[in-house]
């Protein structure tokens, strides 16, 4: 009976803590939380009506998803633009997705190209923005975004790289968020167009040039000195 009533317990507090991890999250991505604010255990304990251990664990989850950081000695905080971890994802999808791209250019077939082509459109369809979400880019421009630049290295049929850019997407979703807010004037439209037209002339060496200079400018957007020139030509 005792065992009964301790799973319960466990299972109860699992389910609060799966609750307050997507409130917390969902409040971090939709800019709730700014870059470099303070993400203070008691308070949020307080305010969501839960307990300080279930805040933790769900900071703690979100510590591992790069969505919060621990600071020594003072608790969580929301990553600031200037968080180090950023350039150092950046770097890693530079070196590495543009490799995935021409083995996808070189590998795809027809069907390939046209997933890219219906990835390429839906992107360009869905509306980047919707008042009841904020001022950060919406959930369903996110999604058509990540499926557009996965379709494009599907090509490749090496599911072990493809996972490993699942990983660095994920990593990196707070990131683009921040970056697409501090660099407004980014034709994203035309640069995932350009993208998708020379991935499909099947132009390796160009379709890698864009797409690293595509992941290049949203690392810069987070420095606060983007080339604007260099942009254009992208």
């Amino acid at each position: 009976m005792s065992q009964t009533i301790h799973s319960s317990a466990a299972s109860g507090k699992q389910m609060l803590s799966e609750q307050v991890h997507a409130h917390l999250r969902d409040a971090i991505m939709h800019g709730e939380h700014a870059p470099g604010t303070a993400l203070k255990p008691q308070d949020l304990a307080k305010r969501q009506g839960v307990s300080l251990a279930v805040v933790r664990e769900a900071l703690v989850r979100l510590v591992g998803e790069g969505l919060a950081e621990r600071l020594p000695n003072r608790g969580f905080a929301v990553p600031a633009f200037s968080d180090r971890r950023w350039q150092e994802i950046a770097e890693a999808r530079r070196t590495i997705e543009p490799v995935i791209l021409r083995m996808s250019i070189e590998r795809g077939d027809v069907d390939w190209e046209a997933r890219v082509r219906a990835a390429q459109h839906r992107l360009a369809r869905t509306p980047t923005h919707v008042p009841e979400e904020g001022e950060y880019y919406s959930d369903a421009w996110a999604e058509a975004h990540r499926v557009f630049h996965r379709t494009l290295l599907e090509g490749c049929g090496n599911p072990v790289l493809l996972e490993t850019f699942d990983r660095l997407w994920t990593a990196s979703e707070l990131a683009r968020r921040l970056s697409a807010l501090r660099a407004p004037y980014r034709d994203a439209v035309a640069e995932h167009r350009r993208l998708e037209e020379v991935a499909l002339a099947r132009d390796a060496d160009t379709a890698a040039e864009v797409l690293t200079r595509h992941l290049t400018l949203t690392a810069a957007g987070l420095t606060g000195c983007p080339d604007h020139a260099a942009e254009k030509e992208a």
